[in-house]
C-alpha cells in the first residue's frame, strides 16, 4: 500500500527520483500512464495488469470503456527504476501532467500519483473543505 506525501525534484532529463519507501513495491516494474485531474497515475507491474484486466472485461459495445481504454493505454509508459530508484517521465506524460521541477508524489492506496506541485496546492485548497464535509454517501457505514 503507498501511504504518504513526497517532493522529489524532476531532473533535466525528465527522472524522477522515487520515494524510498516506495521502491521495493515498485522495483520489478512500474506503468506510468494518465490519470485523473491531470496527475499521472503510476503502478506496479501487477497492478497495472489487474486493472488492465477489469478494462479488458468492459464490453467493447460501450463508448465510455473505449474511450477510457484508448488513453490510459496510449499514453501508458513503462519501466524499470534505475539503481538510484529513478523513472524517466515521458514528454507527452511531463505536458499533460504539467509537470515542472517541483513534483508532488502521493501514495495513493494501490497506485502513486505525480503531481506538479502548484497543481497539488490547487487541488488541495480546493479540495479540503470538500472532505471535511462529506457524509456517508462516499463510505456508507464505514465512519
Amino acid at each position: 500500500m503507498f501511504l504518504g506525501t513526497h517532493s522529489p525534484k524532476l531532473d533535466d532529463k525528465g527522472r524522477l527520483i522515487l520515494p524510498a519507501k516506495f521502491r521495493d513495491e515498485l522495483a520489478d516494474g512500474v506503468v506510468v500512464t494518465k490519470g485523473q485531474e491531470r496527475c499521472l497515475f503510476a503502478f506496479p507491474i501487477a497492478e497495472f495488469s489487474r486493472i488492465s484486466e477489469q478494462l479488458r472485461a468492459a464490453p467493447m459495445t460501450h463508448k465510455a470503456a473505449r474511450a477510457y481504454s484508448r488513453v490510459f493505454f496510449a499514453g501508458a509508459h513503462d519501466e524499470v527504476p534505475d539503481k538510484q530508484g529513478r523513472v524517466t517521465i515521458p514528454a507527452h506524460l511531463r505536458s499533460y501532467a504539467g509537470l515542472s521541477k517541483d513534483c508532488v508524489v502521493i501514495g495513493a492506496s494501490s497506485r502513486v500519483e505525480i503531481w506538479d506541485s502548484t497543481a497539488w496546492e490547487h487541488y488541495l485548497s480546493e479540495s479540503d473543505e470538500a472532505f471535511a464535509e462529506l457524509e456517508e454517501e462516499v463510505l456508507p457505514g464505514i465512519f
